[in-house]
């Protein structure tokens, strides 16, 4: 596969999981072609596709984890990243993407990785070093942060 396919095949991924991290779209545009550069420049050859997936996956959570800790160590608090806001096509999904990016982060990357990227809890907690176990902790308690966010407007409130 050359690497406009990959970019083609693989771009919504990256940037969507770098989007979700960083809450920010020129933090997650540098992100998204760091991330094809270093494929790029490595040029991996993968048996099976959803291998090069994985390191699509792994290299954009490694970028955004070194991004967030550049800004740390610059003294720039998390709470203080920029929070852009912008229109998704349908207003359900833009309430959907805020309510996400309030969410604290290890909520927000377990709920991206598995809605969004389809990829099961074994494999997020692979990726993000952390047991099985936490990654569904972090699925529930997210999916209950999500549904109080949410509630009134798209759920009813006996739920």
């Amino acid at each position: 596969m050359n690497i406009d396919d990959v970019i083609e095949a693989y771009q919504s991924t990256v940037y969507g999981i770098a989007l979700t991290r960083t809450r920010s779209r020129a933090d997650a545009d540098d992100i998204y072609q760091e991330v094809f550069l270093a494929y790029f420049r490595r040029s991996p050859s993968f048996h099976e596709e959803g291998h090069r997936k994985a390191w699509l996956i792994n290299a954009t959570l490694n970028c955004t984890k070194k991004y967030l800790r550049q800004r740390r160590r610059a003294g720039v608090p998390l709470e203080e990243l920029p929070e852009e806001t912008f229109a998704l096509e349908a207003p359900e999904d833009t309430a959907l993407y805020d309510a996400l990016c309030a969410l604290r982060e290890p909520y927000r990357t377990a709920l991206h990785l598995f809605y969004f990227e389809d990829m099961p809890t074994q494999a997020i907690a692979k990726a993000l070093g952390q047991r099985p176990g936490t990654v569904r902790a972090q699925l529930t308690r997210g999916r209950a942060l999500l549904r109080e966010q949410l509630k009134g407007a798209y759920f009813d409130e006996s739920i």
